[in-house]
């Protein structure tokens, strides 16, 4: 018996699909919008000018593109300015609705998908919050260069069996690089490095004479100085990303909060305060009385992020998106799987980072984070406090509400009333009274 086909619903009649690529883009419009509804345009500006034009006057609304690498930011910033809505859509959404794979195929079932509202678009927060996120990234990458110097560094002094290691609990720090500099510069008397020793290190200047004390070969001296030679550059280009990032944060600082006294001028305190302030003035309120998030992951929150969270409804939203929600795999009223999905989003890894360092918190947060714990593996604990951290950064941004720790002591009394209220409850259903006894003194 041959079967009817269903008509199909048109959610986005004025929808077009790109195929974005290297050395090329494939568009598709709708078929009644042209006469050649697929056409093939360069990457070169003047390219990418062209075909703003042509969907334009073809009398497409909005776009759907996938976000293959990088190459599709030109596209969606040139059409984004020609007043298009853009949908950046995951391609993991097209594996799911499978099509023919061809260039001119994929952009027209792109388009196929987006005209009938299978697809959905990814988040992309606001302009200015990518400057300020472009600039972070590339801070964190600088960072992440300058320690596999100071890896280098280490490996150069191990080979010439100089133990600095040993004596010294950051190789980097202040008589730490008192020392390397001097052994660049030519000192190689060990009695003479141990006279940088600060007098906070514990080692005394004959341990660190004796740890001073091996063969000085050419070829290792030589990668040490050009190791602390890479350290120093990009020491000094961290300091330029530092300053560009309190200039961006400055000027997009609308709020004044109040962070009380502020310490004294000069001191590292101060260099912090002065940056809680920053980003206080940005967010409206202070991330970092939330226990756990430092400095480092506030400003990650914010650089990826921004201040503004409407674009998600509710809590749950936001807590999906970033893949702390259990998961909902259920079939015939069995829960399969409730595991967390895989997901490399910077801001979970972020809150699951600040998680972890609530171990040895005095705090309501900290006590929470030890009971779970108690119930569970460590890794299940960190993330289930993670989602905790997550909704209270959701509601301190869009409600502009202030964080109370209730204190360790207080949420340990709360879950003993809540214990015995279970008991209570389960002794009831079972037809039995609990009638509580003073503790013996």
């Amino acid at each position: 018996m041959a079967m009817r086909r269903r008509d199909e619903e048109v959610v986005f009649p004025h929808a077009a699909g790109i195929d974005v690529g290297a050395s090329s883009h494939w568009v598709a419009v709708p078929r009644d919008a042209t006469e050649d509804p697929v056409r093939e345009f360069g990457p070169m500006t003047d390219d990418l000018n062209a075909m703003a034009d042509w969907l334009v006057a073809s009398g497409v609304d909005t776009v759907a593109l996938e976000s293959t690498g990088v190459y599709w930011i030109p596209v969606f910033e040139v059409l984004e300015q020609r007043g298009l809505k853009v949908w950046l859509v995951d391609a993991r959404q097209m594996k799911y609705v499978p099509g023919r794979k061809s260039d001119i195929q994929d952009c027209q079932w792109l388009q196929k998908l987006m005209s009938l509202g299978f697809l959905r678009a990814a988040w992309r927060p606001e302009g200015d919050v990518c400057v300020v996120r472009a600039v972070a990234r590339q801070r964190e990458i600088l960072l992440a260069e300058q320690a596999s110097w100071v890896q280098r560094m280490q490996k150069s002094l191990v080979q010439m069996n100089i133990q600095l290691t040993e004596v010294l609990t950051d190789v980097m720090g202040t008589t730490g690089q008192a020392i390397i500099r001097a052994i660049v510069a030519g000192e190689r008397d060990p009695k003479a490095l141990a006279k940088h020793r600060n007098r906070r290190v514990k080692a005394s200047a004959e341990e660190i004479a004796k740890a001073l004390t091996g063969n000085w070969r050419d070829e290792h001296l030589f990668v040490l100085c050009q190791a602390l030679a890479m350290y120093d550059d990009i020491a000094r280009h961290l300091t330029e990303c530092d300053s560009k990032l309190q200039a961006l944060l400055r000027a997009l600082g609308q709020c004044n909060v109040d962070l009380g006294k502020a310490p004294r001028t000069g001191s590292k305190l101060r260099e912090q305060f002065d940056a809680r302030q920053i980003l206080a003035n940005w967010a409206g309120v202070d991330l970092t009385r939330i226990n756990g998030l430092g400095l480092t992951a506030v400003m990650k929150i914010l650089s990826e992020l921004g201040p503004d969270l409407s674009r998600f409804a509710t809590v749950k939203h936001f807590c999906s998106w970033l893949g702390l929600c259990p998961g909902t795999k259920i079939s015939g009223g069995k829960v399969l799987c409730a595991k967390t999905k895989h997901s490399a989003n910077r801001v979970r890894q972020a809150l699951k980072m600040a998680a972890m360092s609530l171990s040895h918190s005095d705090s309501a947060l900290g006590a929470f984070y030890r009971r779970l714990c108690s119930r569970m593996d460590k890794p299940r604990a960190n993330t289930a406090a993670a989602h905790k951290l997550a909704r209270m950064v959701y509601f301190m941004l869009t409600r502009g509400e202030d964080f109370v720790d209730r204190g360790q002591q207080r949420y340990e009394e709360q879950q003993r009333q809540r214990s015995i209220a279970t008991l209570k409850r389960r002794a009831a259903a079972l037809g039995f009274d609990i009638n509580p006894t003073p503790a013996p003194a």
